[in-house]
């Protein structure tokens, strides 16, 4: 274990600062980055993104399930970079769409022939063009079979690329006919939380930190950053 100091300490690319921790998320999405280092902040955990880096692997996302893909670019990245990883695949299943967008969820509008896009499936869609595909292919489902859930898995890597703890956490509301809000990221405008009939694109970000899918996976894997880490503040909620 590093010895903690006023200065800074590396091990890896893990660094202890004043008894701040950081590790990697393994996304470019800086979004997904912030929405993370807020539920992470009061553990004195720092997350830094793929853009922080100015080498970075790209890992290509193959994997059946969002967990496939979570552990591949958690162990991939955590060689790579020499450092404690966190390996995040996330996205939307829609019951009357046998689950569908799911693991192609970023990458919907592509890979379903939306004439908007270039049709290349390796490659992420706009948000705005991902939720307009999923309102076509909803066009004719009643709201009460607009069900819905977003899945968030999780995978933590240490620096050699073994993987050392996996979660899953899981959403569920429906999918409205209009978006309605601009807060959020993907899918948010149009996923309703009918405990609260508002959007993910209108609830404020204290409440999506409560029960987002996101915040369900992380407060599973903070226990197991401490342990596995040996992170400065070894207690938790």
């Amino acid at each position: 274990m590093p010895v903690l100091c006023r200065r800074c300490c590396v091990w890896g690319l893990t660094v202890y600062k004043e008894n701040l921790m950081m590790l990697v998320l393994g996304t470019r999405n800086r979004k997904k980055g912030a929405e993370l280092a807020e539920l992470l902040a009061p553990y004195r955990i720092e997350i830094r993104t793929l853009a922080d880096f100015a080498q970075k692997l790209d890992v290509t996302e193959d994997g059946q399930t969002f967990m496939d893909n979570a552990k591949k670019k958690a162990a991939e990245q955590a060689k790579f970079l020499h450092a404690w990883v966190i390996g995040e695949d996330s996205g939307l299943c829609v019951d009357a769409l046998d689950g569908a967008p799911g693991v192609f969820s970023a990458r919907f509008a592509a890979f379903s022939g939306s004439p908007n896009v270039s049709g290349n499936v390796s490659e992420n869609a706009s948000d705005e063009d991902n939720n307009q595909r999923l309102l076509e292919k909803l066009a004719a489902v009643p709201p009460d079979k607009r069900t819905a859930r977003y899945v968030c898995t999780a995978a933590l890597s240490d620096p050699e690329g073994n993987i050392r703890g996996e979660v899953q956490g899981i959403c569920r509301g429906r999918i409205l006919s209009a978006p309605e809000g601009t807060g959020g990221f993907g899918y948010d405008p149009l996923f309703e939380i009918s405990e609260y009939h508002r959007t993910f694109g209108l609830l404020p970000s204290v409440v999506k930190q409560m029960i987002s899918h996101r915040a369900r996976a992380m407060r599973k894997l903070i226990p197991i950053i401490l342990q596995e880490t040996a992170a400065p503040d070894a207690s938790f909620v």
